[in-house]
C-alpha cells in the first residue's frame, strides 16, 4: 500500500505515454520531470508550482492535481509511487535525486503505466 511521502502538484496522466513529447521538460525551470520507459513523472517535492509545463504539453496530459479528469485519478498516486515506491529492475526507491538531467532517462515505469497497452499494439499495427 502506497503511503503518501510526497505532496502532489502537476500530474502526468495516460496521454503521455508512448508520446513522451518532452516540450515540458525543456519548459520546467527547476528540472523536476523524469522520464520513465514509457512516460514522464513530474517529482512532486522538486516542482515548484510554476504550471509552466501544462500549457506546452501537445496532448494536454498535464494537469494540476486538483483540476484532474476523475479517468485520470490513478496518475495520482502513480506520480507518487514513482519517486517513493522501488520500480521493476531497481534496487531502492528514486527518492529525491535533485532533478532529472542528473541521472537521465530511468527506461522503467510504474506497474500502472507499464500495464497500459503500447501505442502502436491499439491502433493494430
Amino acid at each position: 500500500m502506497l503511503c503518501k511521502l510526497y505532496r502532489m502538484t502537476y500530474v502526468i496522466g495516460k496521454p503521455c505515454i508512448d508520446v513522451m513529447d518532452r516540450a515540458c521538460v525543456e519548459e520546467c525551470p527547476v528540472d523536476c520531470i523524469y522520464e520513465g520507459g514509457r512516460a514522464l513523472y513530474i517529482h512532486p517535492d522538486e516542482c515548484v508550482d510554476c504550471g509552466a509545463c501544462e500549457p506546452v504539453c501537445p496532448v494536454d496530459a498535464i494537469y494540476y492535481e486538483d483540476d484532474l479528469p476523475e479517468q485520470l485519478k490513478p496518475y495520482l498516486a502513480d506520480n507518487e509511487a514513482f519517486f517513493a515506491e522501488t520500480l521493476p529492475g531497481r534496487e531502492a526507491p528514486l527518492g529525491s535525486p535533485g532533478g532529472a538531467a542528473k541521472i537521465g532517462p530511468l527506461g522503467v515505469d510504474t506497474p500502472l503505466v507499464a500495464a497500459q497497452p503500447r501505442a502502436d499494439q491499439a491502433e493494430g499495427a
